[in-house]
């Protein structure tokens, strides 16, 4: 083989290899995920949480917090913090959310009171049946 031939085998083969990095990624941006196939459901009792309360629990590789809040029921917020992805905690003698990273304080709704967060907690679906309460 000559030294044309080959030098120009060598770049079809990484022109060909570049162009493939470039196609997969973008091929799997594009392509939608089978994510709700794996997604499930937790379920916890109501006694577990007692009013004025919260319970800690983990739905999907998520951590959420389920609080009840005596006027407003129950509600299940992502325990992720929006600033630096700390995790937050309910202090129930302010009834406020707080993160112990930055100082970030939420509502019991997950809107950003003050801190450094810029957006909401995100709000899980949850539904009450009965004596359980079914998170996700």
């Amino acid at each position: 083989m000559e030294r044309r031939g080959f030098l120009k085998s060598l770049f079809s083969v990484l022109s060909l290899t570049a162009l493939a990095s470039f196609i997969y990624p973008l091929f799997k941006f594009l392509s939608p995920r089978a994510v709700s196939a794996r997604l499930k459901k937790v379920t916890i009792a109501r006694k577990d949480v007692p009013a004025g309360g919260a319970f800690k629990v983990n739905v999907n590789d998520t951590p959420v917090i389920v609080i009840h809040h005596p006027n407003k029921g129950y509600i299940a917020l992502s325990r992720v913090c929006t600033h630096l992805g700390c995790l937050v905690d309910y202090d129930s003698a302010t009834g406020r959310i707080i993160c112990p990273c930055h100082g970030a304080n939420f509502t019991v709704e997950g809107k950003v009171i003050s801190g450094p967060a810029p957006r909401p907690l995100k709000k899980m679906p949850l539904l009450l049946k009965g004596d359980s309460i079914l998170i996700g």
